[in-house]
């Protein structure tokens, strides 16, 4: 049983050697011919990797030919089953553009949509990408407003769009922590005014009034007056907005001293005035 076992080994591994040689040959001296075969044989095999080396060999010789339209759908494809999604999303993007009447021309144009959406990287990186995928989304569902696809591109456009609100969230939040309070409440106003639905609503508005309440508290004379009633005011409409929400108890406290701080500024003011 064991020399079965060590034979059977060996001759998987000379069969790899023997194979690894072939597609060295093929690859390196090989006609057009023949590696446009064996680049065929390794793509159905999902020996993709291969494939693509092979493909671009032979690319610039069958340029304008008929075959030049599947060469050109299998690179891509390779690309995305290896998931290099930007190399994938730039020739499913040619494949559409050079061939038009083709009957991938919606399959392409779907995977090259969804290769942006995969390459969207997390939130907390530099969100390019992810603008890139949700139009390229967009662009499709424009297109094949009857694909069988639209379902799911509508739904990774809302996953996108999350993965945007919570990037704008994180921003204002860190303004925030930095006590940068007009740039928090500056960029908690474009989350609210970019994202009309979203789940962050509450809590943006609950911190935007605290940046507000800080702002006022710790303002000079000159700036105190306006800042305070622009914090009570930013808290009117949050209780409006959340006449339940767990924030207010701590939100109404800073309220009566917001209004505390209000009303002795005005009677400084009269006052003052009065002398």
């Amino acid at each position: 049983m064991l020399k079965n076992k060590i034979y059977i080994i060996i001759l998987l591994v000379t069969v790899g050697f023997s194979s690894c040689g072939e597609y060295q040959k093929v690859l390196n001296k090989g006609t057009v011919e023949e590696q446009y075969a064996m680049a065929s044989e390794l793509y159905e095999a999902q020996k993709y990797n291969k494939a693509i080396q092979l493909f671009e060999k032979i690319t610039p010789s069958y340029r304008g030919k008929p075959q030049m339209e599947r060469i050109q759908f299998m690179i891509a494809q390779s690309h995305y089953n290896t998931k290099q999604y930007t190399l994938a999303a730039y020739y499913f993007d040619k494949f559409v553009k050079n061939y038009p009447k083709s009957s991938k021309l919606e399959e392409s144009a779907y995977l090259s949509a969804h290769s942006y959406f995969l390459d969207s990287p997390v939130f907390s990186l530099d969100q390019k990408a992810t603008q890139e995928a949700i139009t390229a989304l967009q662009s499709f569902l424009y297109k094949y407003p009857e694909s069988d696809k639209v379902a799911e591109a509508n739904e990774n456009i809302k996953t996108l769009t999350r993965k945007l609100e919570r990037k704008s969230f994180e921003i204002a939040k860190q303004y925030y922590h930095t006590e940068d309070y007009i740039a928090a409440i500056a960029a908690f106003d474009n989350l609210l005014a970019d994202y009309l639905g979203t789940s962050y609503k509450e809590e943006a508005m609950y911190l935007k009034f605290k940046a507000a309440n800080n702002l006022a508290i710790n303002s000079y004379i000159l700036k105190k007056e306006e800042r305070l009633n622009n914090a009570i005011k930013i808290h009117e409409r949050f209780k409006r907005s959340f006449p339940e929400s767990e924030y207010l108890s701590e939100t109404e406290d800073l309220l009566q001293n917001l209004n505390n701080e209000l009303n002795s500024l005005i009677a400084l003011k009269t006052e003052a005035n009065g002398l």
